[in-house]
C-alpha cells in the first residue's frame, strides 16, 4: 500500500475521505468535547471543505493528462488558504497575552453587517478567542490542521505528476 503507487482516483478518493474525516472530528471536538470554533477554526474548515469538494470531484471525474491539474488546482487553493489561515492562528496564539486582540463579534453577525471583504480582514486580524489554547495530543488544533493541509497539498500533487511507465 505505497500511497506514491496509488491511482489518481484511489488517491482523490483518500483525500476525500481524509477531509470528511477532519471535518467529522471538528464536529465531535466542537459538540462533544466542547471546543467551539472561533472564526479562524471555521475558515480552516472551509479551506479542508474546498479541499474535500475538489478530491471528490477528481475521484469520480479522474480526467486523463493536464485535466487533471483543474482538481489539483482546486484542492491546491483549499490548501494554500488553508495554510494562510492556520498560519495566522498559530501566530495569534503564540502573542503575549497583553497583545492578544480583543474579541470581537460572532461570525454570522459580520456577514450580516458587512461585505465579505471586510468580514475577511476582521476575521485575519484575530480576536481574543483566537488566542486560546486547547491541546489535542499536546499540539493545538491550528498546528494539526496546518499539518493536514500540508499533507493533503504533497497527496494532490503526488496523484497528479506524472506517471513513469513500470518495466
Amino acid at each position: 500500500m505505497n500511497p506514491f503507487r496509488w491511482s489518481y482516483r484511489v488517491s482523490f478518493f483518500a483525500g476525500f475521505l481524509i477531509c470528511a474525516g477532519l471535518l467529522g472530528f471538528a464536529l465531535f471536538a466542537e459538540y462533544h468535547w466542547g471546543m467551539f470554533p472561533c472564526p479562524l477554526c471555521i475558515f480552516q474548515r472551509v479551506g479542508f471543505l474546498v479541499m474535500a469538494l475538489f478530491f471528490l470531484l477528481g475521484a469520480l471525474h479522474a480526467p486523463r493528462g493536464g485535466g487533471r491539474w483543474v482538481y489539483t488546482g482546486g484542492a491546491l487553493l483549499g490548501a494554500i488558504f488553508g495554510i494562510a489561515v492556520a498560519g495566522r492562528h498559530l501566530w495569534i496564539q503564540s502573542l503575549p497575552a497583553d497583545q492578544v486582540p480583543s474579541c470581537g463579534p460572532p461570525l454570522d453577525y459580520l456577514f450580516s453587517a458587512f461585505p465579505f471583504a471586510k468580514v475577511l480582514q476582521l476575521v485575519f486580524t484575530g480576536s481574543g478567542e483566537c488566542a486560546k489554547l486547547e491541546p489535542i495530543l499536546g499540539l493545538p488544533m491550528p498546528a494539526w490542521t496546518l499539518l493536514w493541509f500540508i499533507v493533503l497539498a504533497v497527496l494532490a500533487i503526488v496523484a497528479t505528476r506524472p506517471r513513469v511507465p513500470q518495466k
